[in-house]
């Protein structure tokens, strides 16, 4: 079965996995909802079959089944040691946005017993380990149902993502916390505030003159130098692992300013590379401060 391609969709209860499901059928995936995860490999060796119906297969893994790390693990492994290629999807949401639809669409919480709070918690905890070995995090929290087919749409119409790694970079501000899913984070708050120049204040980091105000110094010149370089050093190692995403975290005190800029020329570079890359900025219409 070479030329299987296999999904595994997990994650918390109400962030999604159903919608996530549904996307993945409609793009041509054949879905197994709530397999139990030691069957994994005997539905992946059917899929490859004369008598399977396709090759591209999406298994859902979560609390319904009793999904743990170490059962999970143990089937990527084999699926690894058969060539088959494999991508962990985890969805996930904060705890109110979660308790919020739970009790809009009054659903039971697989987990019992305990308040939906409870129940919560305790899944997060026993999914996390299973969220670190996810490929692609998607946080559903400020996600319309069209906002993600349109998420997955794009990583998975085509197949099991095989291009080069897709680099999501986020500009934010600390004051507002930090993004929920962020695999390398970066703080530029060492460099000069455009804030507190009075022209400046009102822009934002896509403007020449903030742009040029937090660049053009020899600290900025040599962070966003260091940091290409180690992206240069660690994509080919995170691709050489099957990650097909990494998400990059900017931040500075307001999210308008400094990490903008940063984030932007970031994404400059590596797209002048060849990268795939997006860049968002999460905080930049909120506030003044830089």
């Amino acid at each position: 079965m070479s030329d299987s391609r296999v999904i595994i969709v997990t994650g918390m209860s109400g962030a999604g996995r159903s919608q996530a499901a549904k996307v993945l059928e409609d793009v041509g995936y054949f879905v197994v909802d709530n397999l139990p995860t030691a069957l994994i490999g005997e539905v992946v060796d059917r899929a490859g079959t004369p008598e399977g119906k396709r090759a591209k297969l999406a298994v859902v893994v979560d609390t319904r089944g009793r999904v743990t790390y170490d059962d999970l693990d143990l089937a990527l492994r084999g699926l690894l040691g058969r060539g088959v290629r494999t991508t962990v999807l985890f969805l996930d949401a904060d705890d109110s946005t979660l308790i919020q639809r739970f009790e809009e669409t009054r659903r039971t919480h697989p987990v019992a017993p305990g308040s939906l709070s409870d129940k919560i918690a305790y899944e997060r905890e026993a999914f996390r380990d299973i969220r670190g070995m996810a490929d692609i995090i998607v946080d559903t929290t400020n996600l319309s149902v069209h906002e993600l087919r349109r998420q997955l749409e794009a990583a998975f119409a085509g197949g099991l993502p095989e291009r080069k790694m897709r680099i999501d970079i986020t500009s934010f501000g600390f004051k507002r916390g930090v993004p929920r899913v962020v695999d390398l984070l970066f703080d530029v708050r060492f460099l000069p505030n455009p804030h507190w120049v009075p022209e400046l204040r009102p822009l934002t980091g896509l403007e020449g003159p903030v742009r040029a105000y937090v660049l053009d110094s020899d600290d900025a010149r040599a962070f966003v130098q260091k940091t290409m370089d180690l992206l240069r050093f660690l994509v080919p190692r995170y691709e050489a692992e099957g990650k097909a995403y990494l998400t990059i975290g900017v931040g500075c005190t307001g999210g308008r300013h400094r990490s903008v800029a940063v984030a932007e020329e970031i994404g400059r570079l590596l797209g002048d590379q060849g990268v795939e890359v997006s860049v968002q900025h999460r905080d930049r219409n909120i506030g003044t401060t830089g």
